[in-house]
């Protein structure tokens, strides 16, 4: 989301008013509240997030809130274009870096906000047009991926390129106007840049079922249905006083294509019922298995864009407020993830009658693959598990996030790492690995602790 701002919200209130994992933070037991929103969260194996900038390092009040309380960031303004690439082919990326360092040194996850964006260009950009502007973009997008490379838990890919209103159509910018294709091409850039990220599309007005949300929805099918590398969806849900009856609904049908959700940049009007409607998302949220994290777009009122409206979880003094104990208290009644429904296209599994199972999804390129394993408890719940891939002659495993590995080509072993051992009867987490050569072909060996 997205400076600037003026004569946006207006837009925005009118079109809400009719209607991995990170933690590595002390998870407590079901049976005992956790007292942070990250490890509450943590608990159904989801992050909790807030939008920051580098330089509220050294606010010393908001550093505490934020270290406290949240295991995921994502920068407000430092990794957007301008401030990486202010001349071309001259990319800064020191605040960028702080924020990723503060992240790594916290034990968060980093969401990357955004390789590109119609606003927020560089002057330089602003000036290119047709195949000057794409060539430009796509060397963006490679260049602040690759430097990022296995740093970043998720990219906000491409942000906010859908019109409002009834057509469900793009919006018209000079991106557009380099080809129908920019998006896909960017997105296929994204994965060779850093093939170990997931690679999110972002965009506002889009907490329900409507035009907007539709067009993205027919886009995202499209990707998958090609193999374009896509692997989440975020909803900003900028709300104001009402939320849209269809939020669940929209995410769930999102989840069924076979791509995460994530709310994004969730903030709330103060007025009306503000706890309510932040307890209602994340219930939403934690009702579809596929959803798999929560940003709120920044920490205190003081420090939102949405001026004079108090829509976070903390006042301008850093006091709870009434939306913050909702929000816990949603997360701690969650329990853990409940797996979403299929996609259309696909059977719906029978549980297994004990253990646990996994799947795996590649998403392959000449010469590597990164791979996606889902490991579903049986009919008993599980409190740890391990899981036997065979990797081909000639390939190995590089990188690996949610797990831990033994070996690295043969037959490999990933085994949960402490935040993801615990799932529930029926219930499902997921963890993936990058490699080498060709990726692996046979169903994956699942073993319940």
């Amino acid at each position: 989301m997205t400076i600037p701002r003026k004569g946006r919200f207006a837009m925005l209130s009118a079109a809400v008013a009719g209607v991995v994992v990170a933690a590595s933070v002390a998870v407590t037991g079901s049976a005992e509240a956790a007292t942070t929103l990250g490890a509450s969260a943590a608990q159904t194996g989801r992050y909790f997030g807030a939008a920051t900038s580098a330089f509220k390092l050294s606010d010393t009040p908001y550093m505490t809130i934020l270290n406290r309380e949240f295991t995921s960031l994502v920068p407000e303004n430092d990794m957007k274009w301008d401030a990486t690439e202010p001349q071309q082919g001259r990319f800064t990326y020191t605040n960028g870096d702080r924020l990723v360092s503060h992240a790594q040194s916290r034990g968060m996850t980093v969401r990357g906000h955004a390789l590109l964006w119609h606003a927020q260009q560089p002057a330089w950009a602003q000036s290119l047009s047709g195949a000057a502007l794409r060539s430009a973009a796509i060397n963006h997008v490679t260049q602040v991926a690759t430097h990022f490379r296995g740093k970043i838990h998720s990219w906000d890919v491409v942000n906010e390129a859908f019109a409002d209103g009834g057509s469900g159509g793009r919006r018209d910018s000079n991106l557009q106007r380099t080809g129908n294709d920019w998006i896909e091409a960017a997105f296929r850039a994204a994965r060779a840049a850093d093939p170990g990220a997931r690679l999110c599309y972002n965009d506002y007005n889009t907490d329900g079922i409507n035009a907007k949300s539709t067009g993205i929805y027919n886009m995202v099918r499209d990707f998958k249905a090609r193999g374009v590398p896509i692997d989440c969806v975020g909803l900003q849900s900028h709300l104001g006083t009402t939320l849209d009856s269809t939020y669940q609904q929209n995410i769930q049908r999102f989840a069924d294509l076979g791509v995460d959700v994530q709310i994004t940049e969730l903030d709330v009007q103060q007025g009306g019922n503000q706890a309510g409607i932040f307890a209602a998302v994340t219930r939403a949220c934690l009702a579809v298995a596929r959803c798999t994290g929560i940003t709120v777009w920044g920490v205190r009122d003081s420090d939102s864009w949405r001026t004079g409206q108090n829509p976070l979880l903390f006042d301008a003094n850093g006091n709870k407020k009434a939306a913050y104990t909702a929000v816990l208290d949603a997360l701690n009644a969650g329990g853990p993830t409940t797996p979403s429904s299929p996609p259309p296209s696909s059977p719906p599994p029978s549980p297994a009658p004990g253990g646990c199972t996994a799947a795996l999804t590649l998403n392959s390129w000449n010469g590597g693959y990164t791979a996606t394993v889902r490991v579903t408890a049986g009919t008993s719940a599980v409190s740890g598990w391990s899981v036997g891939v065979a990797v081909p002659a000639g390939g190995a495993v590089t990188n690996t996030w949610n797990a831990t590995n033994t070996g690295a080509s043969g037959q490999v072993t990933f085994r949960n790492v402490g935040y993801n051992g615990q799932i529930a009867a029926g219930g499902s987490t997921e963890f993936g690995f990058q490699g080498t050569g060709t990726g692996p072909a046979a169903t994956p060996a699942c073993t319940a602790a």
